[in-house]
């Protein structure tokens, strides 16, 4: 049996989301529901969503709504309150580095753009979507493996600009000293924020009341540590219709294919 809440897992947060899993627990168990005693760490994703005895994880929209939605049932969604979004919505913030804060996005077509991975909503999917609505392509590709890693890309100079999670955001704010060498230049249209999931052998439901009264009950500081607010039902079909641009591979051909014309 399998807990896992890793998205915004990091050193700062790591109190905050133990208490939350405590308190989660504890509701699962008064509802006579077994559940481990600590929230794993480390391992593959990957391995940790598709896992049979998966009894809760938080994923991402991409690879929920590409891969994930018929292997696993949604639970919830944790609300973070997210400016200008709808409850247990966020959005993607592009950022630069602070010498460039008057720029508009238009001027960094053909930057050099810094991405966490391909299968994140929020640091591929959205960020793309955006540039193509704009008729923007950046110049060339770089995969950081997160998305503190994609910023601090950009204040090195490894990357022009970079797009990621409103709540990775306030949590490198929080956190990160480099965040004063940043910049935010625009957000993307608000999606279904990162969902909760578990198998498809699990009734959700208990997991849904349970998830909903421990955040209801969390200690007010560790709340605010993880930027929580509450959690929403969002339905399966509203992640499903989020659209999905081409990957990085397909992208820098098109990039290529520009160059050359």
């Amino acid at each position: 049996m399998t807990a896992s809440l890793a998205m915004y897992d990091r050193p700062e947060t790591a109190p905050a989301l133990d208490a939350l899993w405590q308190a989660i627990r504890h509701e699962l168990t008064a509802a006579s529901i077994g559940a481990p005693e600590t929230l794993t760490r480390g391992g593959d994703l990957w391995s940790i969503w598709s896992d049979s005895k998966l009894l809760l994880a938080q994923t991402c929209g991409l690879p929920y709504r590409t891969r994930l939605y018929e292997q696993v049932n949604l639970v919830t969604t944790l609300d973070h309150g997210v400016a200008d979004c709808p409850p247990g919505h966020y959005n993607s913030v592009f950022i630069a580095h602070r010498n460039r804060a008057r720029a508009d996005l238009r001027s960094f077509a053909g930057g050099s753009f810094a991405y966490n991975e391909s299968l994140s909503q929020s640091g591929w999917a959205a960020p793309m979507m955006h540039m193509r609505e704009i008729s923007i392509l950046p110049g060339s590709l770089f995969q950081s493996g997160s998305h503190r890693a994609s910023a601090r890309a950009v204040v090195d100079g490894t990357a022009d600009f970079t797009a990621v999670d409103a709540v990775s955001w306030a949590l490198i704010r929080d956190h990160d000293s480099f965040a004063d060498d940043l910049t935010e230049i625009t957000r993307t249209k608000p999606t279904p924020g990162l969902p909760l999931i578990t198998a498809t052998t699990r009734d959700p439901a208990p997991l849904r009341a349970a998830v909903k009264q421990a955040v209801a009950e969390l200690d007010p500081v560790h709340r605010q540590t993880l930027h929580l607010q509450g959690a929403i039902d969002i339905a399966p079909g509203a992640y499903l219709a989020v659209p999905t641009p081409l990957g990085p591979v397909l992208t820098e051909q098109s990039i290529r294919q520009q160059v050359a014309s």
